[in-house]
């Protein structure tokens, strides 16, 4: 039998504010154990909670985004459940009254575009953290998290694949960093997900059992989750059996899901309003004044690279994937004035050497000015392409110089006058008396090693175009 896959996700977005959602402690990253949790948080008799507008702001924001439905009002409602690092005994979230509706975003995906649907974002704190590593035979609490501000993104099933998947959460996570409402961290547990996968035979139109896959901290093991979970529910009813609902967690080590608890159903948890919350009401004037800061999104900028730098539509979506690789690249544009060779030297040399190196572009040694000004040396002849790789490791090793030091100081300008390329031409062609004899005998692709044999000679500093031109017309 053929089975069709079906993932939904569930984003946990955290917000990037300074106190937390319902109280003023810091949330700051890395802080000693319980040094940033309240009353409030810890939800002491006699506190109340007070809603940080910020998070407000930063929900429309996502909304207005994804062009979804906003609502005038709503509601925060206690989840009760119990659990270690969650000190009230609830969970204070949104259920029926979302403040964000009903939207859509478009993923690129093997070439093609997806609309993807959203079913909803709401708004909830989140809980502590348990430690199991540091204390042997017993759990460590560490209630710093709690209260933290969240955006919960949930997507419809409209997946059909991990890979599918992997891209619609890429997407949301560039999101979310141009609108600068979440830093995407995932290592820091900013950006976590939870993978929704079910079965079903090809061509049924009815939803199969679904496991959750818990809170996955990285795009590969994301794919890697939701691909062992498929095949594991096909082994699973192929053998006869039944999926069951329920909640697992990825082990990254061996690479397979396993049962963590039953699934819950909304009833388990008990939700009713918030009595200490009052309903949130949003009107016109504040979502334009949100609007308003809304910067240039993904798919706009996207769109304006291939219009304004001629660039091809993978390109873009590569240059725009996160915000900062985009401005370097525009800040090398503005220095190199060559969009198409800037585009391939970003994609190219600099995305290799910060690969190898595991930097972000933020932490690139080279700036975006000194790329562009070795960029220049290219576009005028000054250098060679394979000048400006050496020049490009140099450069990369001492980030406080620029191209044209280097070139100065290595005498590295690129030979062309033609009378000293014609003189090194000459020397090859004496030097190699039988390969020139075996070319001019029909072997056409000894020009090549002519060409070598050139630019060996030259280390690299004659101009290859003229080589080319000068060496055809003397072979």
């Amino acid at each position: 039998m053929q089975w069709e896959t079906v993932v939904g996700l569930e984003i946990h977005a955290q917000l990037s504010t300074q106190s937390k959602i319902f109280s003023g402690a810091a949330t700051a990253y890395g802080a000693a154990p319980n040094t940033q949790a309240c009353n409030i948080d810890l939800g002491l008799p006699g506190v109340l909670p007070v809603l940080n507008k910020a998070t407000v702001e930063k929900a429309v924001k996502f909304g207005l985004s994804i062009d979804a439905e906003l609502a005038p009002r709503s509601v925060f409602a206690r989840k009760n459940y119990f659990y270690p690092d969650l000190p009230k005994g609830y969970q204070i979230s949104q259920f029926e009254l979302p403040i964000v509706g009903p939207g859509h975003i478009d993923i690129v995906y093997d070439g093609d575009s997806k609309r993807v649907g959203i079913t909803r974002a709401h708004l909830e704190e989140d809980a502590g953290k348990s430690l199991h590593e540091e204390f042997p035979n017993l759990t460590g609490i560490d209630l710093n998290r709690a209260g933290t501000p969240l955006l919960e993104i949930v997507s419809e099933p409209d997946m059909r694949s991990a890979k599918e998947a992997v891209a619609y959460a890429k997407a949301i996570h560039s999101l979310v960093r141009y609108l600068e409402i979440c830093d995407g961290n995932m290592q820091e547990g900013s950006f976590r997900c939870d993978a929704n996968v079910s079965i079903r035979p090809k061509g049924e139109t009815k939803l199969g059992t679904r496991t959750e896959v818990k809170n996955v901290n990285s795009f590969r093991y994301l794919e890697r989750a939701i691909n062992y979970e498929v095949e594991r529910q096909i082994d699973v009813i192929e053998s006869g059996q039944k999926v069951t609902q329920e909640t697992r967690l990825f082990d990254a080590a061996k690479n397979e899901t396993r049962s963590m608890r039953s699934k819950e159903e909304a009833t388990d948890y008990r939700y009713f309003p918030d009595p200490d919350l009052l309903p949130v009401d949003i009107d016109r004037a504040f979502i334009e004044s949100v609007r308003a800061e809304l910067p240039e999104l993904p798919h706009e900028k996207q769109q304006r690279f291939v219009n304004e730098y001629s660039l091809s539509e993978y390109d873009a979506n590569v240059l725009t994937s996160n915000p900062e690789m985009a401005n370097y690249f525009e800040e090398v544009v503005t220095a190199a004035e060559q969009p198409k060779l800037a585009a391939n030297w970003v994609m190219g040399e600099l995305m290799a050497a910060l690969n190898k190196e595991n930097l972000e572009i933020a932490d690139c040694p080279i700036s975006a000015a000194h790329l562009g000004g070795l960029l220049q040396r290219i576009s005028d002849n000054t250098i060679s392409g394979k000048i400006a790789k050496e020049i490009f490791t140099m450069l990369w090793h001492h980030p406080q110089k620029t191209a044209d030091d280097i070139i100065e100081a290595q005498g590295l300008k690129q030979v062309s006058d033609s009378g000293a390329i014609e003189a090194m031409i000459d020397d090859v062609m004496n030097a190699n008396p039988k390969q020139l004899e075996q070319y001019r005998g029909g072997q056409d692709k000894l020009f090549g090693f002519f060409v070598g044999q050139v630019m060996k000679l030259s280390k690299g500093k004659a101009n290859p175009q003229q080589v080319n031109e000068l060496l055809k017309k003397k072979l």
